[in-house]
């Protein structure tokens, strides 16, 4: 995150429901500063109700004032403590604030310090009740009928101390497309973990990435547990976001982040997002789920993993039936915890990145991040048989120096006993997670892994005059698994913002790109195919003006990379991450 990005001056809202203060952005954002400040200026004429909590941070731009009764949030359930259960929750409440009064006193390292990670565009906004009729230049394309809808981490409450980008609650963005006309709406999931702070009425699960390091983030997790234990929390029912992938499979929209199941949401008639709760298969999924399972586009099947920071096995693999029916897990025996944050699947195989960024919770108590860069590891990948019955034939191939945070796609080639794999290599390693004095590259890449000889090659596939940072985008879903052409890849400069997307060449390096305009940004560029043709279809993304302080949704043709249509939007949408579009068809066999 670039702290010089544009910060904002926050004034307070009076809730006239329970009189309590949240704060919101003043109208005008202040730009060029790298810190935000806050001040009460209560306007008695917008009450919300997504506001009803102390520390609130959700933010109010230039947007109509939301009416509460329209909003999906209802007043939150007060805990049912008894006196002493009341009694010990002060008094964690007073050592907490103890220990972030300590913590504040101390320079936060960018990476984890909400005055950089939260500003600009990068601040989160309130729910957003469906707004029909939207403005629309230009035709929508007659084939794009159903719902393009985004993730990304938007907080419901101000942090108090170290927040990460990726921490922030879930919320997802949807645009309804039906017959040239569309409609908006946006919505946290409702998490377990969202679900009780605001019942509480503040932040106290612990942020996986912003909080957990050092010595004091060893004692804020133990006070989490210790909450547990005095039956102030419920740890069980899980602890995670779900603010990161999103996938429609077996007639169910599923929000995902790795720390936790799946959430089930739905997607009204008129356009709306209602969680339905947090989605195990039908008790088939015990254990976590990253945000990144792969559709195989012939089979129907959905693949996926799961891995463990703490215990062995640190990785599982599993894959689910069309009709949503899961395999027996199969252990893949990793000799650290690792991040798996994606992989990749051919016609036959599933491909599992092992890097060098792993969990090393030891780190914390010398006053490190828990998420580390292992320089004595070497890199690889492990092809497994997607059918393989306990993890046995998975064939490791060393990758020297890689690290892909996305895989965009990997197919096999028969005749010469390889394996190609298409990601985006990212150096420094860890510099999502650590702070950094050297610059972010972010450079596409063709790895060949040789299943007989074992050894690996990897080219850049952009030339040097054409070298430019891609990350977040896809291939066409129709063809994953499958050699492809063309990868959809957001430019993201200035890192960490996405000035616009490129098309590139798999096979050439030939790249097209095309940018949202002066001073807009966006993010993952979706691709939602046409006909047969490989690049017949458009691409959609969210698009803020940074000048104006206005968001809109961009339609351009991924084959003459033409913008087609443009739909402006009632309220602001923030950079996120990683989006899907489910047809008009699909829409109509929801579960």
């Amino acid at each position: 995150m670039d702290a010089a990005s544009s910060a904002y001056t926050y004034s307070s809202t009076t809730n006239f429901i329970n009189h309590k203060h949240t704060f919101t952005p003043s109208l005008t954002p202040k730009l060029g500063s790298s810190s935000i400040s806050y001040r009460k200026t209560p306007n008695p004429e917008r009450a919300h109700c997504a506001i009803n909590q102390t520390h609130s941070i959700l933010l109010y731009p230039k947007q109509t004032p939301i009416n509460p009764l329209s909003s999906s949030c209802s007043q939150p359930a007060q805990p049912k403590w008894n006196l002493l259960q009341k009694m010990v929750a002060i008094a964690f409440d007073a050592v907490e604030n103890s220990i972030t009064s300590l913590e504040n006193k101390k320079q936060l390292p960018k990476t984890v310090d909400p005055n950089v990670q939260l500003a600009g565009n990068f601040s989160p906004v309130p729910e957003q009740p469906v707004t029909h009729s939207l403005p629309v230049t230009g035709k929508i394309p007659d084939h794009i009928q159903g719902v393009y809808l985004r993730n990304g981490a938007n907080p419901f409450f101000e942090p108090t101390s170290g927040h990460h980008l990726f921490d922030g609650d879930g919320m997802i963005y949807a645009v309804k497309l039906v017959n040239g006309s569309a409609s908006y709406a946006s919505r946290f999931t409702e998490t377990q973990r969202l679900v009780q702070e605001r019942s509480i009425g503040k932040p106290v699960f612990p942020k996986a990435i912003g909080e957990l390091h050092g010595r004091w983030g060893i004692v804020k997790l133990i006070l989490f547990y210790a909450r547990g234990l005095c039956g102030l929390v419920d740890c069980s029912r899980g602890i995670g976001v779900a603010n990161a992938g999103l996938v429609y499979f077996n007639n169910r929209l599923l929000a995902m982040s790795e720390d936790d199941l799946p959430y089930h949401v739905r997607v009204t008639e008129d356009g709306d997002l209602k969680t339905v709760g947090r989605y195990d298969f039908n008790d088939q999924l015990q254990g976590t789920m990253i945000a990144h399972p792969k559709l195989d586009p012939v089979s129907g099947e959905m693949f996926g993993l799961s891995y463990d920071v703490v215990k062995k096995p640190y990785l599982k693999y599993f894959r689910f039936s069309p009709d949503g029916r899961k395999s027996d897990e199969v252990i893949i025996n990793l000799e650290k915890p690792t991040m798996v944050h994606d992989f990749a699947i051919t016609e036959n195989f599933v491909v599992v990145p092992d890097h060098q960024v792993v969990f090393k919770l030891s780190e914390m108590v010398t006053g490190g991040s828990a998420v580390v860069y292992d320089k004595e590891k070497v890199s690889r990948f492990g092809v497994l048989n997607k059918y393989d019955p306990d993890g046995s034939g998975i064939k490791w191939v060393e990758v020297p120096g890689c690290f892909c945070f996305h895989l965009w796609n990997a197919w096999e080639v028969p005749e010469s006993d390889e394996v190609v794999v298409i990601g985006s290599c990212m150096t420094p390693a860890d510099a999502i997670f650590n702070e950094s004095n050297q610059e972010l590259k972010s450079v596409l890449s063709e790895i060949r892994l040789n299943l007989k000889t074992g050894k690996s090659t990897r080219r850049a596939i952009l030339s040097p005059e054409n070298d430019v940072n891609l990350e977040a985008g896809m291939v066409n879903k129709n063809l994953l698994g499958r050699k492809t052409k063309y990868a959809y890849l957001a430019v993201a400069e200035p890192w960490p913002k996405v000035s616009g997307f490129a098309k590139v060449d798999l096979f050439t390096g030939e790249i097209s790109k095309f940018m949202y305009g002066e001073s807009k940004y966006g993010g993952e560029p979706l691709f939602v195919p046409g006909s047969n043709d490989e690049d017949d279809g458009h691409i959609l993304a969210f698009v803020h003006d940074e000048n104006a302080w206005k968001s809109e949704l961009q339609i351009v043709n991924a084959k003459t990379l033409e913008l087609e249509a443009t739909v402006k939007l009632p309220a602001r949408v923030p950079y996120g991450f990683h989006g899907t579009f489910i047809t008009a068809d699909e829409l109509a066999k929801q579960a």
